[in-house]
């Protein structure tokens, strides 16, 4: 039910993913999730929270607080380690990571997790908030939500920012401050786009939280009563900055506690429950013994507002719920800061218009109380605007933008100058992730269709049928063909098509087999979105229209090229970068020889390549050198790219070993590269001996024979390329002498197949592990003809048997093989006669042959389980494919 309900979507909503409509009604979806799962949120915080703050009257605070914050804590820790690790924490930080496309999971299963952790950490009574999970939150389930709808790449990233501001907006009830933080401190990006969706999320997120009441940030009456009184004057200039300096200080040392909380947790190697469980148990026991208030964090904070407590019991509130803090968020608990910060801000802005009272009458200690809060959460955050709407929005006093202004930019000053940066970058790098300020050009985001597409397209008339096609496809190098009528684009007719119409007969024309639905893109279209879109619909083209006209089609192929072409020097704004970088490497003694090369890949297959190496290796007098390249991704330079290499390293010694078995010294290579088939490239020449690829028989997703980095290696690649299909059910072993073996040669001429021939003689030094069989050695030269051809004499087999007679010891047999279907009639034999090993050219037909009939050399080495080599020659010999 879940594919039908998929292919629906897809086939529904797919083609208007790149409208601005569609994502802006996708964000309005988003923020009424939000809404709903912040209003889940409140009523389990307060229904645990309520609970707890009953029991503790009825059986006593001294026994009922520690007991529920151990064993909500530890329940809450449990189910994040156990269900999804990457819930613990505030929240924040782990959408910053997502948004900077870093590979952290980001689902409906974070959300549920992060929900119900927090309703049990924050109702044990643990001193944190709950904004900063409302934010994890309403990313997780945009996350969600665009996976279930079509969404390209670059909006889901935009559609995730719109939940964490929609999850903002719905805790505070302030919709301006959720697309603030968005551009202030997640995103960084101001685009038009950005804003609009995060404008709608914001706007439905706070609608929802209104209609529910699930905001309880909103202020009193009674205090909104006495903030529009408050006021500012010059004289108090002083005593902001004041303010502003004690919260960045504060704020800095905030900051650093945390982290210093965090290590040291981290060094106790403690299980996440047991560290919340302890940390529910400190806090449980200190609020035991504070007055009664303290057991209400949002009863806590009004009560500090309004002014209720004495300077005293402020200052240990202040002091109290520092430090509690610090613990609970040290613990990896799943509460954000945004709650304890403001707590703490009201605190110290009371305190601080207690002493400014004494020497400006006309002072109050509201208007520091509020420009506290903006401050100390600047002090911390490092977002002063976010600061400053935040608690505009909160008391819609214009009076207060004024203190909220000069204390919060203080604080940043301040702040920044003791310990510099965000508290969410430095929990970032504590846990080994470095989000940098310059971030490497977005090349598929800046470049359009248009720029990279091809502007001259072959394209046919739908009227066309077979007979016209044939002389117009047999030499074209496309693999796919726009179709117009009256220069209108009204179909796409692909190499299926062509087998179609091959089957069907020749009167068809291209207008009965096309495909009619064809999915385009605008030349203003992003090279994210087009990409997009092939991947969608798995199609390797796209044709580019406007109005209806054609002009141009773009291909993976051009993407990957204008990407390379940007990275790698071709742009003034590309960061330039080492392309490989080797980590490991062993050296031999002997430099004269030819060398030949093994790409390893597969370490199931590498022993298998060896042997395969050994046998050319002894036969051809050459050095094998073994290259292992791990990709690694472009966000850092090479040198400093943090990459565990030890299973290739292991790897490349085991290989070592076996070739010093097998009587051949290997030299080995582990390189680190962002593109493995341009590192491999790089260090072959066209005086190698060759380079041998392993291949399991499969065609790759996107349609390529070998796999984007195999078929670029086989098209490129100066000299021999051998490429082995090894063979799990019957392996070959090297002998130091020819051994047994029934080989098979498919005879069809051209310079490949003459290539593969000179290979026989290397690869009869290898033999099955174990004979099954009493059949005799030999070499089967097959040539396959057409039913309707007649041939007298058979001059390739003639010609090849004449060429391996001196080279070989054992009997050569010819044999002509009559039939229409060459590669089933191959594969027939290598079963009926038990062949051990085959050997190819690599094919060198036509497209249009190969859309007919496929490709020979594929399906022989997919139909059979016995080990197959394809041979495609050096370039020097072979014109490139």
């Amino acid at each position: 039910m879940a594919s039908v309900r998929n292919w629906w979507i897809f086939r529904a909503l797919g083609q208007h993913s790149l409208n601005n409509n569609y994502l802006l009604i996708e964000a309005c979806l988003i923020g009424v999730i939000s809404g709903l799962a912040a209003l889940f949120l409140k009523q389990g915080i307060g229904f645990v929270g309520g609970y707890r703050v009953i029991l503790s009257r009825q059986y006593g605070a001294w026994f009922i607080l520690p007991l529920f914050g151990v064993v909500c804590g530890w329940l809450a820790g449990y189910l994040l380690e156990t269900f999804a690790p990457e819930a613990k924490g505030g929240g924040v930080p782990q959408v910053k990571v997502v948004l900077a496309q870093f590979p952290l999971p980001l689902n409906w299963k974070v959300a549920l997790a992060k929900s119900i952790g927090t309703i049990l950490v924050l109702g044990g009574g643990l001193t944190l908030g709950r904004r900063g999970p409302s934010v994890h939150i309403g990313a997780a389930l945009a996350a969600q939500l665009s996976q279930w709808l079509p969404t390209t790449p670059n909006h889901r990233r935009q559609m995730i920012a719109a939940g964490a501001a929609a999850g903002l907006a719905a805790g505070f009830n302030t919709p301006i401050a959720g697309v603030l933080f968005v551009v202030e401190e997640l995103m960084r990006d101001m685009s038009g786009l950005t804003l609009e969706t995060a404008i709608v999320a914001s706007f439905t997120g706070s609608v929802v939280s209104r209609w529910f009441g699930t905001s309880d940030l909103n202020l009193p009456a009674e205090l909104l009563n006495a903030a529009n009184q408050s006021n500012f004057y010059l004289a108090e200039i002083p005593w902001y900055l004041l303010l502003g300096g004690l919260a960045g200080v504060l704020g800095a040392l905030f900051n650093r506690g945390i982290l210093t909380v965090l290590g040291f947790n981290r060094r106790l190697r403690l299980s996440l429950g047991v560290r919340m469980a302890i940390a529910g148990a400190i806090s449980g026991t200190v609020v035991a013994f504070l007055p009664p208030f303290f057991r209400d964090n949002a009863g806590l904070r009004d009560f500090l507002l309004t002014g209720d407590a004495g300077w005293q019991i402020i200052a240990i509130a202040f002091v109290a719920h520092f430090f509690l803090s610090l613990i609970a968020y040290g613990s990896g608990a799943p509460g954000g800061l945004f709650a304890p910060t403001l707590v703490l801000g009201t605190a110290l802005g009371y305190l601080v218009g207690t002493c400014a009272e004494i020497f400006v009458p006309e002072a109050t200690q509201y208007t520091y109380a509020l420009a506290g809060m903006g401050a100390f959460f600047t002090g911390v955050a490092r977002v002063p605007v976010t600061a400053i709407v935040i608690v505009f929005e909160l008391t819609t006093d214009f009076n207060l933008v004024l203190p909220l202004m000069l204390a919060s930019v203080t604080a940043l000053i301040v702040a920044e100058s003791i310990f510099k940066g965000s508290i969410y970058e430095y929990l970032l790098e504590a846990s080994g992730i470095h989000l940098e300020e310059e971030k490497n050009p977005q090349v598929l985001t800046d470049l359009t269709a248009a720029q990279v597409m091809q502007p001259e397209v072959e394209t046919l008339e739908s009227h066309l049928n077979l007979k016209d096609l044939v002389p117009i496809l047999s030499e074209s190098p496309h693999r796919g063909f726009p179709v117009l009528k009256q220069g209108k684009l009204v179909g796409i007719v692909t190499q299926g098509d062509l087998a179609q119409m091959a089957a069907q007969g020749k009167n068809l024309t291209v207008a009965q087999v096309m495909q009619r639905k064809v999915i385009t893109v605008s030349p203003q279209a992003s090279l994210s979105d087009v990409l997009y879109l092939l991947n969608r619909y798995q199609i390797s083209r796209l044709p580019v229209v406007d109005n209806d006209q054609l002009q141009g089609i773009i291909t993976r192929s051009d993407i990957i090229r204008a990407e390379a072409q940007e990275l790698l020097g071709k742009s003034h704004h590309a960061v330039q970068r080492t392309p490989s970088y080797c980590v490991y490497q062993t050296h031999t003694s002997d430099n004269y020889k030819r060398k030949l090369w093994v790409a390893i890949a597969n370490p199931n297959t590498a022993e298998a390549l060896i042997t395969f190496a050994a046998a050319i290796a002894k036969e051809k007098n050459a050095m094998v050198y073994c290259l292992n390249v791990v990709q690694v991704a472009t966000t850092y330079p090479l040198t400093d790219a943090h990459m565990n290499t030890y299973p290739e390293r292991h790897l490349m010694e085991k290989l070592e070993r076996l070739g010093e078995t097998l009587g051949i010294s290997i030299h080995t290579q582990v390189i680190l590269a962002y593109d493995v088939a341009g590192a491999i490239l790089q260090e072959i020449s066209s005086k190698d001996q060759g380079l041998i690829l392993g291949w399991q028989g499969d065609r790759h997703p996107g349609g390529q024979l070998f796999g984007s980095v195999m078929e670029y290696l086989v098209k490129k690649v100066p000299c021999d390329v051998i490429l082995v299909k090894t063979s799990h059910a019957h392996p070959l072993q090297f002998r130091p002498q020819p051994g047994k073996i029934r080989a098979l040669v498919p005879i069809a001429g051209g310079p490949n197949a003459e290539r593969a021939q000179e290979f026989i003689p290397a690869l009869l030094h290898l033999s099955p592990e174990v004979v099954r069989y009493a059949l005799p050695s030999q070499i089967c030269l097959c040539q396959v003809y057409q039913p309707q051809q007649r041939p007298q004499h058979f001059p390739l087999l003639i010609k090849a048997k004449r060429a391996l007679n001196p080279l070989v010891e054992i009997p050569i047999i010819p044999l002509p093989i009559r039939s229409s279907h060459i590669a089933d009639s191959l594969i027939r034999l290598i079963k009926e006669e038990t062949y051990d090993l085959v050997i190819l050219g690599a094919s060198r037909e036509s497209l249009f042959q190969k859309a007919l009939h496929g490709n020979i050399p594929e399906a022989i080495a997919k139909g059979t389980n016995r080990t197959v080599v394809i041979i495609r020659g050096a370039l020097d010999v072979t014109d490139p494919q």
